[in-house]
């Protein structure tokens, strides 16, 4: 609980009495690998906060095939914010590539903390906006780099991810396929 709460201070002041508060309305939850926080078609009625582990944001397309967008690790908040806010269903599965920790807030209790706690909205706009700066980076790489230069960009923006994940989920976040990673990995050791 103690690395969420210095997270959220690291956005915004709270006094003592605030961060009971968003204590005693927060819980642990365990995701097993392979299990997913969020679901496509379904409404996304949790915030979390990641503890240990990593999770991808990824698609299924028509065929089965499997596209991963953008890996979460500890440190990140995990919510899909379209579907959190407007009652949507989700597009987009957020599955765990290893077994997670999270700290969590139902919908009701992260709805009673804004409405309650006066920097709320505003530490969660910063949050936000943080995490989609760091989205808009790494799409510009998987844009603009060629296969190894995505690989190391992971490395570096990653670090000891790559070897914590499934192969399949890399390779599909690189754009590229399994054989090619390997590849890539043996030539760069």
């Amino acid at each position: 609980m103690e690395q969420l709460i210095n997270k959220l201070l690291q956005y915004g002041n709270l006094n003592q009495q605030q961060i009971a508060l968003i204590k005693e309305h927060a819980k642990e939850l365990h995701i097993k690998k392979g299990d997913y926080f969020h679901e496509a078609g379904k409404i996304a009625k949790q915030v979390g906060y990641l503890t240990d582990g990593a999770i991808r944001l990824c698609y299924y397309g028509k065929n089965g095939e499997d596209f991963t967008r953008y890996f979460m690790v500890e440190g990140s908040f995990v919510v899909d914010m379209d579907s959190f806010y407007n009652e949507i269903p989700s597009t987009a599965y957020t599955e765990a590539v290893t077994d997670c920790t999270m700290i969590v807030f139902e919908k009701a209790d992260y709805h009673y903390l804004a409405g309650t706690i006066i920097p709320w909205n505003e530490i969660f706009t910063k949050i936000a906006t943080q995490g989609l700066s760091f989205k808009a980076a790494a799409s510009a790489v998987m844009l603009t780099q060629d296969a190894t230069e995505r690989y190391q960009a992971f490395l570096t923006r990653y670090p000891g991810l790559a070897n914590r994940i499934p192969l399949s989920s890399l390779a599909s976040y690189l754009g590229i396929t399994q054989s090619s990673l390997s590849r890539i990995r043996k030539n760069i050791s």
